[in-house]
């Protein structure tokens, strides 16, 4: 037995945000939208797919933003997709070096952090 990779990550979204989660994760991010099967879609959310990366975002009733727990996804461009992101309107933050990287952090549009990080 063994554990050998991650099928997808996933986050949560308030109700009724899906909008929201679009124009973030596939208009400002690149992700590509994927149907949800029929029987999860009645639930709400969207899944976003770019290679190998799938996220899941869910709708929680309850809705708390995740600001320390966050996945990372790795870029290519990323002072390019870092001027997106601020003409967008939202703000990124630097962390500590981490080395062999340029990384950031930004918050989506429903306080949850997102590490983007490139190999340098």
């Amino acid at each position: 037995m063994k554990v050998y990779g991650i099928d997808h990550v996933q986050i949560a979204m308030p109700p009724g945000a899906e909008e929201r989660a679009r124009a973030f994760y596939q208009d400002l991010l690149g992700l590509t939208e994927v149907p949800k099967p029929a029987n999860l879609a009645r639930r709400g959310g969207a899944w976003f797919r770019s290679g190998a990366l799938m996220l899941h975002l869910g709708v929680e009733q309850d809705f708390r933003p995740a600001r320390k727990a966050h996945p990372a996804f790795l870029v290519e461009g990323l002072a390019e997709l870092i001027g997106r992101i601020h003409q967008a309107g939202y703000e990124t933050l630097t962390d500590v070096p981490l080395e062999g990287y340029e990384r950031v952090h930004v918050f989506d549009p429903f306080g949850n952090r997102i590490e983007l990080m490139e190999r340098i």
